[in-house]
């Protein structure tokens, strides 16, 4: 039987690590090998807070997916989400001076090293530029301009950057393992690598996945990445306010959100706690926990939209809202969007896999799918973390060989 290439996958959220390892065939496709899901330790709003904690989270989730795979992992695709996360669109113009007029790799790189000359805060790095489209003279929308002929080349970029301390803490995290990290990739744009469809993203279209601890912004539009962020409000606002406003302990009130919770009409009766561990037990109407998960997801979905750069929502992303994450699993989730916004809404699950996906086979899951997805298919000249940080040691080398054959000037 034909062996593809193994690949890692590792999403580190604030509520659960899942870790994920395939065999990539060229034909056949993406088979998953092992899963390693496991709760989540030393996270706060996707941020690393406690590396020894983090590190142990991350280190029994591998164990696990390693023991059902029967494979080692040696290096993994690893994503990254946080509210340090910031994007920009910028535009690189080069001039294509030889003779012959005819565009090069080399040019596509020019350009891309224009755009990203923008001025950056010393504590960030950047972790994605992701082209978008080029332009070549007067021909907009030139997919690729490699072989064609022409004076200038511009191309329009997307940048994420983020906060140079909070990815080396998850960086330190995962290496500390043992474990060499192939790429860093912000959660939603592996996410949307799983759940958008190509129409989707032409036309415009919003993607939220809705974690415990971050929602998770991208928007697409005329096929590639328009914006993207991060809100620092999801799930666990939602089971916090559960909590105080039934006076449960959290974890009860997490327990009766995954259990009871809803968005749809309806829901007369009571909730006895006793079922869910209380030794007391008190009752709970079915309606007084609806309403504040309602009143907390319509906040949220008021706050994705104005996450747009552009006001007018409708006529940006026609093909409207794709919710993803966890937190999308509650019922009515997707028919109380849309009555809210206005808008086309659907519910994203994972898929584009194949081998053992009975487990990853939910929203939850759409990352570490998305991630595995990326590492076999991410966006034609994207440059990413890992490949500007080689590039920089590179240069640095570079420059250390210069000043000691040469002489420093």
């Amino acid at each position: 039987m034909p062996k593809g290439r193994l690949v890692t996958a590792i999403d580190v959220g604030t509520t659960k690590i899942c870790t994920l390892i395939a065999d990539v065939y060229t034909q056949k496709g993406i088979q998953v090998l092992g899963v390693g899901i496991v709760p989540s330790e030393g996270l706060h709003k996707g941020v690393v807070a406690d590396i020894p904690r983090a590190r142990a989270s991350i280190k029994e989730s591998v164990r696990k997916a390693e023991q059902m795979a029967g494979k080692r992992v040696d290096s993994a695709y690893v994503g990254v989400t946080g509210r340090h996360v910031d994007s920009l669109n910028n535009k690189g113009i080069v001039a294509i001076n030889r003779q012959d007029r005819k565009v090069r790799t080399e040019d596509l790189r020019r350009a891309l090293e224009v755009a990203r000359a923008v001025s950056i805060p010393s504590d960030r790095k950047v972790l994605h530029i992701i082209p978008r489209g080029y332009m070549l003279d007067n021909q907009t929308k030139v997919e690729n301009p490699v072989g064609m002929h022409g004076f200038r080349l511009d191309v329009e970029t997307h940048l994420i950057t983020a906060a140079i301390d909070s990815v080396q803490n998850l960086a330190k995290c995962v290496r500390g393992l043992g474990i060499d990290i192939e790429d860093l990739v912000l959660e939603p744009l592996a996410s949307a690598e799983a759940v958008l469809e190509p129409d989707e993203r032409e036309a415009g279209v919003i993607l939220a996945d809705i974690g415990g601890g971050t929602t998770d912004i991208a928007v697409f539009k005329d096929g590639s990445i328009y914006h993207t962020s991060v809100i620092p409000v999801a799930g666990y606002q939602v089971t916090r306010d559960i909590a105080l406003g039934l006076n449960l302990p959290f974890e009860m009130a997490e327990a009766m959100k995954k259990k009871y919770g809803s968005l749809q009409a309806g829901g007369d009766g009571t909730i006895d706690t006793r079922g869910l561990g209380e030794t007391d037990g008190h009752a709970v109407s079915y309606q007084d926990l609806n309403q504040i998960i309602r009143a907390r997801v319509d906040e949220l979905l008021r706050l994705i939209v104005l996450e747009l750069p552009d006001s007018g929502a409708n006529r940006m992303v026609p093909a409207g809202l794709v919710l993803t994450g966890g937190s999308s699993n509650l019922p009515g989730m997707d028919i109380a969007a849309q009555e809210l916004l206005r808008m086309p809404v659907r519910i994203g699950t994972p898929s584009g896999v194949y081998g053992i996906t009975d487990a990853i086979n939910d929203p939850a899951h759409a990352t570490g799918v998305g991630l595995l997805l990326w590492a076999t298919h991410k966006p034609v000249g994207e440059q990413s973390w890992h490949n500007l940080q080689q590039s920089t040691s590179l240069n640095r080398f570079m420059s250390t060989l210069r000043k000691i054959f040469l002489g420093s000037n």
